[in-house]
């Protein structure tokens, strides 16, 4: 990838394809830092719905001095916005299309076969994958301008384990006691950034200083599609069930297609157990 090419594609981001997505690819590798090239790869990996997106969107943040500007970025109409050249391209190619006859074959289905069909079992390995292909699992998160909480949840490191190294028997209750006490500072600090509270300056001519704890807001407030997908995509299973039935309650319109993802959840979660 030369400059004039570079330059064309910060200008027009839509248009880029995938050829020069695997050339942006190569050049992050050699200049990992290189934010510019991060965000134009990510928006090619969006345009080619690649499952890579997701993870990518964690290395572009880490790469990123201010996560406000990607934010605005992964959530502008010109991100979002389908590849308009490449869509008339492809409509254009079913217009052509010469159709020169048709005929609707029927075939006649005897009730053994559908007994077969509908009693079909599959492997552990198999029916995951069915699933995790109807639950769009690996599918570019979209978020949208609203959804900033479900986007820092979704870049949120996954909790470190802290792992026991006992030699002496003696001492594990020390180390049980360490460990659970370790455990409790990262929920802390969890809860911490979650809450996001501001400090304000404390006014030099004030006398009595009222101290306020911030208040954990309504879950079902910041609850949405995006949110359940989020936990979906880093495997937080019960967290997504939980999820689906906030929004079951804050979207009853859309209850069964909610109580139908929840089944399907259960079962995914069942089988990687």
């Amino acid at each position: 990838m030369n400059v004039t090419e570079y330059t064309f594609l910060l200008n027009k981001p839509d248009a880029i394809n995938e050829k020069q997505t695997r050339s942006l690819e190569k050049l992050i590798e050699e200049y990992p830092f290189f934010q510019s090239a991060r965000a134009m790869y990510l928006k090619g990996l969006y345009n080619q719905n690649s499952y890579k997106y997701n993870t990518s969107l964690k290395y572009t943040a880490a790469c990123t001095v201010d996560r406000t500007v990607l934010f605005e970025f992964i959530t502008s109409e010109n991100f979002t916005a389908i590849q308009k050249g490449l869509y008339e391209e492809k409509l254009a190619e079913l217009l052509n299309i010469n159709v020169v006859a048709s005929e609707i074959v029927t075939y006649p289905i005897s009730t053994s076969a559908v007994k077969t069909t509908v009693n079909t079992s599959y492997p552990k390995e198999v029916e995951t994958k069915i699933l995790e292909e109807k639950l769009e699992i690996g599918k570019p998160l979209v978020f949208s301008k609203e959804e900033k909480h479900s986007f820092q949840e979704w870049l949120q490191l996954s909790r470190f384990q802290p792992i026991e190294r006992i030699k002496n028997p003696i001492n594990k209750e020390n180390h049980t006691e360490f460990d659970s006490n370790k455990k409790k500072k990262i929920d802390l600090i969890d809860k911490f950034i979650e809450l996001n509270p501001k400090i304000k300056p404390i006014d030099k001519d004030a006398v009595n200083v009222t101290i306020s704890i911030p208040t954990v807001p309504n879950q079902s407030y910041f609850m949405t599609e995006t949110l359940a997908k989020v936990y979906l995509e880093q495997k937080k299973y019960q967290k997504a069930i939980q999820a689906y039935e906030i929004l079951i309650l804050k979207y009853p319109e859309k209850s069964s297609f909610f109580a139908d993802r929840i089944s399907d959840i259960k079962i995914v979660q069942q089988n990687n157990h």
